[in-house]
C-alpha cells in the first residue's frame, strides 16, 4: 500500500456550505489512469450543483479484494455537502459512475470509477439498494486508511 498527495487529494475548502446533509464518499478504480479520472471527478463535483466538497483525502494505492486478479486499486475519500436525501443522492452518484466509463460486469470487478455512500450524516438507513453507513467500511483498509487523514475533529 502506497499514499499518493496530487492536486486536490487532500484538499480542505475554506469556508463553509449552506447544505444540509454532511456525506463521507469513498471513490474507487483501477482502470486506466485513475489518478487523472479523480482529478476530473473532483473539478466535475466542484461545478455540481447539488454537492459541496468540503474535504478530500490523499489516494491510497492497494490490493484488490474479492476478485483478486486485477491491477491494484486507487482509492479515496470525498467530504461533501448536499441537500439530497440518501437515495436520490445515491441514484446521482451512480449517474456520475456512468459518465465516468463505470460498467458492471461482475461484483469486484475492475472499475473506472466506483462511488460508495459511506457515511450520510449520523444516520443508519437499510433499504434494498442502499445500507448506511457503508456495511463493510470498518473491514476495509481502502476506506480506513484514507478516513485517517480528514481533520480530526472532522466535519461529521
Amino acid at each position: 500500500m502506497k499514499l499518493f498527495k496530487i492536486e486536490n487529494f487532500p484538499y480542505k475548502k475554506n469556508g463553509f456550505s449552506q447544505k444540509k446533509h454532511l456525506i463521507y464518499i469513498g471513490i474507487g478504480g483501477n482502470v486506466g489512469d485513475t489518478k487523472r479520472r479523480f482529478q476530473k471527478l473532483f473539478y466535475y463535483l466542484k461545478r455540481d450543483l447539488f454537492i459541496d466538497i468540503l474535504q478530500t483525502s490523499p489516494i491510497l494505492k492497494n490490493p484488490p479484494f474479492g476478485y483478486i486478479n486485477q491491477p491494484d486499486f486507487y482509492n479515496a475519500i470525498i467530504v461533501l455537502k448536499t441537500n439530497l436525501l440518501p437515495r436520490k443522492l445515491l441514484k446521482h452518484l451512480l449517474k456520475i459512475e456512468k459518465k465516468f466509463g463505470r460498467k458492471r460486469e461482475f461484483r469486484n470487478s475492475p472499475r473506472t470509477l466506483d462511488i460508495d455512500i459511506i457515511f450520510y450524516d449520523k444516520i443508519t438507513y437499510n433499504k434494498y439498494d442502499l445500507v448506511i453507513p457503508h456495511p463493510r467500511f470498518k473491514e476495509r483498509a481502502s476506506v480506513l486508511i484514507p478516513l485517517q487523514y480528514i481533520q480530526k475533529g472532522k466535519n461529521r
